[in-house]
């Protein structure tokens, strides 16, 4: 029958380490959540291996050897490596982190997350940066190979291994500028419809869920351009009577960052009185990263930076 080594016994360093510091068996054992007969055999199997008696007898208490003394900052130190490197890999101080993120996404997330993400990792993780790639590269690929840390959006294409978790469900409302005649009276799917329309799609296409929707109700929209960029769309209605598409908080829930950005441009948000589906933003990684810690604070960040009131603090 096969021995095992005691130099890979990691029990046998614990106990060390707790005989030690405790300096009695029985506080030992209690330490370890064991009996003081199990101590007492682990200590008989420690001193044969060291070949030192480690603790000996001194009236009612019991004094370690110099062999000991010697042994109780190095035993500790051991215990303290066996404990982080079992840790689970999210125990990561974020002030220790160091390096860049990739993330890919559309530019109306990508410019709700920057100032946030930045504020955040200021106050948190100063060692990282973050690098924001349109969505340009198939998800699934990027993300496996390493391109891509996150994909942050609606998923919709990812590959089966890929670990997906939603972030937060939105609505679209029409957003026009200031003093457009949208705004002057009750929306109606009739005046929805007549008004001049801009589509914001990567693939360059004119038509989207709200077309359905005034379809059924036999209603049909002028898209007059189409833009890949949500941004340059908003900048195009604060700019001119042509509607624009934002998604926005649902009703009852607090304000939504990827709203920011319409508010900012002095843009008016109207209810779309037609049956829209919902928006759900999500992020996506692939699941080698799901236990490393410093991903683990990264999709932290993400959560407190789109979803409402978790935002982190402005500061002073």
């Amino acid at each position: 029958m096969s021995r095992s080594n005691p130099i890979l016994d990691a029990n046998l360093a614990i106990a060390l380490d707790a005989l030690l510091a405790e300096q009695s068996v029985t506080r030992a054992a209690a330490r370890l959540h064991t009996s003081p007969a199990a101590m007492s055999r682990t200590l008989a199997r420690l001193r044969r291996i060291l070949q030192d008696p480690l603790l000996v007898r001194a009236g009612q208490a019991m004094v370690p050897t110099p062999r000991a003394q010697a042994l109780r900052e190095e035993a500790a130190a051991v215990v303290r490596s066996l404990a982080a490197l079992l840790s689970p890999g999210t125990g990561v101080d974020p002030a220790g982190l160091s390096g860049t993120f990739t993330l890919q996404t559309a530019d109306l997330v990508g410019a709700a997350l920057a100032p946030r993400l930045l504020r955040l990792a200021e106050q948190e993780a100063p060692g990282v940066s973050f690098r924001l790639r349109a969505e340009e590269l198939e998800a699934g690929s990027a993300l496996r190979d390493g391109r891509v840390d996150l994909e942050i959006g609606s998923i919709d294409h990812v590959d089966p291994e890929t670990e997906v978790e939603e972030l937060v469900t939105l609505r679209m409302v029409a957003a026009v500028r200031a003093g457009h005649p949208l705004t002057e009276g009750p929306l109606t799917a009739d005046r929805l419809a007549a008004a001049h329309h801009v589509a914001v799609s990567r693939r360059g296409r004119f038509t989207g869920p709200l077309d359905t929707a005034l379809a059924e109700q036999n209603l049909h929209r002028r898209v007059g351009i189409v833009l890949p960029s949500h941004l340059a769309a908003m900048t195009l209605a604060a700019r001119s009577d042509i509607v624009c598409l934002v998604p926005a908080a649902l009703p009852g829930a607090d304000p939504s960052p990827l709203t920011d950005d319409a508010n900012a441009l002095g843009l008016r948000l109207l209810d779309i009185p037609l049956p829209l589906p919902p928006l759900t933003i999500s992020m996506a990684w692939h699941p080698r990263h799901t236990a490393d810690g410093a991903h683990h604070w990264l999709r932290t960040a993400i959560r407190r930076t789109l979803r409402p009131g978790q935002e982190p603090d402005a500061g002073p």
